[in-house]
């Protein structure tokens, strides 16, 4: 497929997603990321703030097909990646494939998952495989999880484990609209309930699977690989060390680097710029660390000590 056919048809999927996600531009770039590099995005927001919805207008603007997984505390490992079930008539088991057998999976309120559960999602996302009775099945390609959770609720939840952070390239966390953007959202609601949603033909999985390997061959000079590796380092070591817990591993400076070529893609450019590396640092690096206690008490987040960390490096 012609590179400039593809980036196209991926333009008019995000311009589809913004005329359905009044002030989620950020939002939408993220998961657009997401499709283009195949990696798992983790949504953190209030209620309300149209994270299902978002997720559901992807699913609708691109071919392949589409599961949501509602977590409750009462949820199984075979709920989520299917069981053996015995056939009388054959008198043999069969694999029965569970819902995240589909391109797009929506794990929605992620954190009420229990352990186990989290487990079975965890190969799943890692290994793009789900293994039952000793056999391993594979996942369709492309895969993408997009998981959300609620940020105000603690109760009857079962936080993430690091390990399971770490599986997401990016973690975006959303803040309540602005007045001008509520009113907006307002108007678009009732427009869709009086005359329906506005609707495109989807892009087909050509389209993406063409972008992905165009974004595979966006340049990343030596220089801002350097820089990109500068980033993380200073998770490790001072000035910023006393701060933080666990430094951020190899998997964070590989998820910066896929996102940044992904949204130089987005952006138009056959080259990244360190302006596309800031600007999804925080995303693709806070959730892989964790601060220390004298942080913490101090009120500082993960967040705050990425955006030191991007003032106090040089890019070039």
């Amino acid at each position: 497929m012609h590179a400039t056919h593809a980036a196209a048809k991926v333009a008019e999927l995000g311009t589809t997603l913004s005329q359905g996600l009044i002030g989620s531009d950020l939002l939408i770039e993220r998961l657009l990321i997401g499709v283009l590099t195949g990696g798992h995005l983790l949504i953190e927001g209030a209620p309300g703030l149209a994270k299902t919805r978002a997720v559901k207008l992807l699913s609708a603007g691109i071919t392949g097909d589409f599961s949501r997984i509602q977590c409750t505390p009462d949820l199984l490992p075979s709920d989520l990646t299917g069981t053996d079930v015995y056939n009388p008539e054959t008198g043999l088991f069969g694999f029965s494939r569970g819902p995240v057998f589909h391109t797009m999976v929506l794990v929605d309120e992620i954190n009420r998952a229990p352990p186990k559960v989290q487990s079975a999602l965890l190969e799943a996302m890692a290994e793009r495989q789900v293994t039952s009775g000793g056999v391993t099945h594979p996942l369709p390609d492309p895969f993408l999880v997009v998981a959300t959770q609620n940020s105000i609720e603690h109760e009857g939840t079962f936080p993430l484990p690091e390990a399971q952070l770490d599986r997401f390239l990016l973690h975006v966390q959303l803040t309540l609209p602005d007045l001008a953007t509520e009113r907006r959202i307002l108007d678009l609601v009732e427009t869709e309930q009086r005359d329906g949603p506005a609707l495109s033909d989807p892009i087909g999985l050509d389209v993406i699977h063409a972008a992905k390997a165009q974004v595979g061959s966006i340049h990343l000079s030596p220089a801002l690989r350097d820089y990109i590796v500068r980033i993380v380092m200073a998770t490790r070591g001072p000035p910023f060390s006393d701060d933080i817990e666990h430094a951020v591993s190899p998997r964070g400076s590989l998820s910066l680097a896929a996102a940044a070529r992904a949204r130089a893609y987005l952006h138009g450019r056959d080259h990244a710029l360190p302006e596309d590396v800031q600007a999804v640092a925080a995303d693709a690096l806070a959730h892989r660390m964790s601060l220390s206690w004298k942080a913490t008490s101090q009120g500082r987040t993960p967040r705050d000590v990425i955006a030191g960390i991007l003032a106090a490096t040089d890019p070039l």
